[in-house]
């Protein structure tokens, strides 16, 4: 039986510090069931909580109990906020309202108009998400957001097209290849616009600068090199989180088309591509946002010479974001 450490407000249960810790953490962040739970289940969560932080906690109350309030809490309320999250545009909701969008994605024999559909269908999902899960602690202009979800659309919608002309041009390529190419399309398409969103939306990071912070998490200053390393670290995550789910269900529809059920049945084809599409996504999604913590770590002697002087830590924190 599972047991669960001392609960500790605000903190994970799963070292954060190892790959395996983290990605049990955010399997935590995603699990749809807390989609389920109802208003007054979230407010007897909610009152739990400010119970244990104000020590007036009733008896018989266990960690478990705390951690999965914790829980429920975390994936319902913005922290910065305090107000709920739309239930399609939460963590929690990614993987079960994002897997219809993965199957139109990857339809096989895409026409233009359904090529542009889908790919601005996601990225309005994507954009969305990350408004709705957006650091609030300080006001950001509307323009922002748009300008991220505009640059992401046109990249998307630009590098599918693109690629899609360019296919059916190559006299080369027979018809079961260009079939097959066409599949992988929306990999490149769908890497380029996650990167490019994340750009755009939080270019000001890099001219502004972020809070790092010292082992007892006070702000210690502004910087810009951690900014461009929260931003890169963000970007590899949004190349990689694609890999799975644009990439292995073409491989696996590819051979299990091939099989006599498969072949006898035309109709089950869309269920099975639905089903490969949700396995990829939910494995897709912790993997690649475990790859580096959340709060990752720099060495003070790679920051600006101010924030060297200003403390005495060897090793400061910042918040890298999802």
């Amino acid at each position: 039986m599972y047991e669960y450490p001392t609960f500790q407000y605000g903190k994970s249960r799963f070292d954060q510090n190892t790959f395996f810790g983290r990605f049990r953490h955010f399997l935590d962040v995603i699990d749809p069931s807390t989609l389920f739970v109802t208003e007054k289940r979230l407010q007897e969560c909610i009152d739990m909580l400010d119970h244990f932080r104000q020590g007036t906690l009733p008896p018989g109350v266990t960690d478990a109990q705390l951690w999965q309030a914790q829980k429920i809490k975390q994936a319902i309320i913005h922290p910065d906020t305090g107000e709920k999250i739309i239930m399609p545009f939460r963590m929690s909701g990614f993987v079960p309202f994002g897997t219809p969008v993965v199957v139109g994605l990857l339809l096989p024999n895409q026409t233009l108009a359904s090529t542009v559909f889908w790919q601005w269908l996601n990225q309005s999902h994507n954009a969305c998400v990350n408004y709705c899960n957006r650091n609030a602690s300080k006001p950001a202009p509307l323009a922002k957001f748009v300008q991220g979800y505009l640059g992401a659309v046109t990249t998307a919608v630009s590098i599918a097209v693109g690629l899609n002309v360019l296919i059916q041009k190559a006299n080369h390529f027979s018809p079961a290849t260009k079939l097959l190419v066409q599949r992988f399309i929306p990999f490149p398409a769908v890497a380029s616009a996650n990167v490019c969103n994340v750009v755009l939306m939080r270019h000001t990071e890099l001219s502004e600068g972020i809070s790092v912070l010292d082992n007892n998490g006070n702000v210690v200053g502004t910087s810009k090199v951690a900014a461009k390393h929260a931003l890169l670290e963000t970007a590899m995550t949004r190349v990689v989180m694609p890999v799975p789910i644009v990439v292995l269900p073409p491989v696996i529809m590819a051979a299990l088309e091939k099989l006599p059920l498969l072949q006898r049945q035309r109709r089950l084809v869309l269920p099975v591509h639905s089903l490969v599409c949700l396995a990829a996504f939910a494995f897709a999604l912790p993997l690649a946002i475990s790859l580096f913590p959340q709060m990752s770590q720099i060495s003070v002697s790679q920051l600006e010479p101010e924030i060297t002087a200003a403390t005495d830590c060897q090793v400061v924190t910042y918040n890298k974001g999802l």
